[in-house]
């Protein structure tokens, strides 16, 4: 299901876009996970990967727009947003944190029906990658591997550490390597496998992993995790 978020101060703007989401979904048979936020640092608050769309107003007295998206754009290169703002010399600036476009407030629904429209189409050109396997109580599972934030050897076993919860599964860590490669996954020490796309920085020899957790960077893989993970960086242009 298509994960949306609106990020609004104003009620009336909030209730404009809740309303136009409804209709869309009746018109277009979608159906959407919508949440609703009322300033820039209630969606920063404990931020996930796992929206799809940001409906992002730009205005805000606490932490404005640009200010959240370059933020978001920290921890999630994939998000597709889309300021909404009556000030549209703002918006143009958009380009820094790769978003989509922007809406005219007051937000007519036929601008927002074609600009929503969009914003799906990109999201279904991406190929979402899923990782399937049966668990150690013997139950299959699949899940996003943007939803994987690393994975370790424990006890001759494997425990994949996910956003949600935790998965142990049998396997060696070289296997699953090979199975993941070309998806951002990369050793830092032969007993970790972290997902680039949640690693937060590098302090010394630990590496940052979202939620706080510290893994040790070996000295002899350090060079080529470093060079990974600018590459990783690189090629999506996240910036601070």
């Amino acid at each position: 299901m298509i994960r949306i978020g609106v990020v609004e101060d104003d009620p009336a703007s909030i209730d404009r876009i809740l309303g136009h989401l409804d209709r869309y979904q009746r018109d277009h048979g979608e159906r959407f996970h919508i949440g609703a936020f009322h300033d820039g640092a209630d969606v920063l608050e404990d931020y996930r990967p796992d929206w799809d769309i940001l409906l992002l107003d730009i205005q805000m007295p606490r932490v404005d727009g640009m200010t959240a998206a370059r933020r978001i754009r920290e921890r999630d290169s994939d998000v597709v947003i889309v300021f909404v703002t009556s000030a549209p010399q703002y918006a143009i600036s958009g380009y820094e944190v790769d978003a989509l476009s922007y809406l005219l407030k007051p937000v007519g629904y036929a601008a927002f029906e074609q600009e929503l429209s969009r914003c799906l189409v990109r999201l279904r050109r991406r190929e979402r990658r899923t990782l399937l396997f049966t668990d150690s109580e013997g139950d299959l599972h699949r899940i996003d591997l943007a939803e994987v934030l690393y994975i370790e050897t424990v006890r001759r076993k494997l425990v994949i550490r996910s956003l949600e919860r935790d998965y142990t599964v049998a396997g060696t860590l070289k296997s699953m390597e090979v199975e993941l490669a070309g998806d951002d996954f990369f050793r830092c020490n032969s007993g970790y496998l972290v997902n680039l796309r949640h690693v937060t920085g590098v302090e010394g020899n630990d590496c940052r992993i979202r939620g706080g957790v510290r893994l040790q960077v070996s000295r002899p893989r350090k060079k080529e995790f470093l060079a990974a993970l600018a590459s990783y960086i690189g090629a999506r242009g996240i910036t601070a």
